[in-house]
């Protein structure tokens, strides 16, 4: 199983990231997928889920409204739109399928 995320970066306050992951070594259309930060200093925490058709989402309180999560079964990929980001949002994001996570990719929401 490999889950390569692209997409982070610095953006400033109120600005949008777009993450994906891309996912190979499983049938990816089995599985629900989830997003994961985590910020210096803190725990790892759950962001968002997504079932494996894609019919049921879930999100943290602390992004809702904010992030969505969507999927293509067709490509493999998961990604994470996240709008309106704060500095609180500054943190490792990582993609994340049962046991198995993602290398992780740095957003910094910094002025």
């Amino acid at each position: 199983v490999t889950l390569v995320e692209s997409g982070g970066g610095l953006v400033q306050p109120g600005g949008s990231l777009r993450l994906s992951c891309a996912a190979s070594g499983f049938t990816f259309s089995s599985y629900g997928m989830s997003w994961y930060r985590q910020a210096p200093g803190k725990e790892r925490e759950l962001v968002a889920f997504i079932s494996s058709a894609g019919g049921s989402t879930y999100y943290a309180d602390s992004v809702k409204g904010r992030f969505t999560i969507s999927r293509d079964n067709a490509k493999n990929t998961v990604d994470l739109q996240m709008n309106t980001l704060k500095p609180e949002d500054t943190a490792v994001y990582y993609c994340n399928q049962g046991v198995y996570w993602g290398q992780g990719t740095q957003v910094t929401v910094s002025s």
